[in-house]
């Protein structure tokens, strides 16, 4: 009686070039959602010997509004989660370093890419209240990051049961394009209304009327 060596039973004939099953795309997506669901940069920072409210906001919160152009996971997720989390935490540390957020923005919007503006109206509208005075220092650049939302502002590319579902995730560009225009309004003083309706001559206030 011959021994059989240890493991010989698993190993596939030669020659046998039957293809790999594939993750299905399901499994694929179910992944991405749990690797997304309840994470924070703060959280994964516990592990760490650095809390990110002592973070270097002039250095990190710039890196992070750059990565508001990435598109693929999960460099776009850690980007947007990033922003967020620095928002919520960072008080007096954000309003020195909105000139250094201005390009990025700008360049993210000028993708003209649905998805990206979406993603970046969400993060104005955080960033106008994240902290006093925030909406009024972006008043000098209204130049810079309107004229897309001027494009994009009547666009609604949904028909239908379509409409209704994004307007539900707050995906809906023409919508969302409104909101961050009258945070904009609100948070901006004085002169943001007027600063605004010369970019979008169709934007009517939401304060005054």
């Amino acid at each position: 009686m011959v021994e059989e060596k240890e493991g010989s039973g698993s190993s596939k004939p030669a020659g046998d070039s039957s293809p790999q099953l594939q993750e299905p795309l399901g499994h694929v997506k179910k992944s991405k959602q749990q690797v997304s669901e309840g994470f924070t940069i703060k959280a994964m920072m516990k592990n760490t010997l650095v809390e990110i409210e002592t973070l270097d906001y002039s250095s990190y919160l710039p890196i992070f509004f750059h990565g508001l152009c990435e598109m693929t996971f999960p460099h776009e997720f850690f980007a947007r989660q990033g922003i967020h989390d620095m928002l919520e935490h960072g008080g007096n540390k954000i309003l020195p370093v909105i000139p250094q957020l201005i390009i990025p923005i700008k360049n993210a919007l000028n993708l003209r890419n649905r998805q990206i503006i979406c993603i970046t109206l969400k993060v104005l509208q955080h960033l106008v209240a994240s902290a006093d005075m925030v909406g009024r220092a972006l008043v000098p650049y209204y130049r810079q990051i309107l004229p897309v939302l001027s494009i994009f502002k009547n666009m609604n590319v949904n028909s239908g049961d379509g409409i209704e579902y994004s307007q539900q995730k707050r995906e809906n560009i023409g919508d969302l394009i409104q909101e961050t225009l009258e945070a904009l309004e609100r948070c901006g003083g004085e002169n943001a209304f007027i600063n605004i309706k010369y970019m979008i001559p169709t934007y009517q206030s939401c304060i005054l009327n």
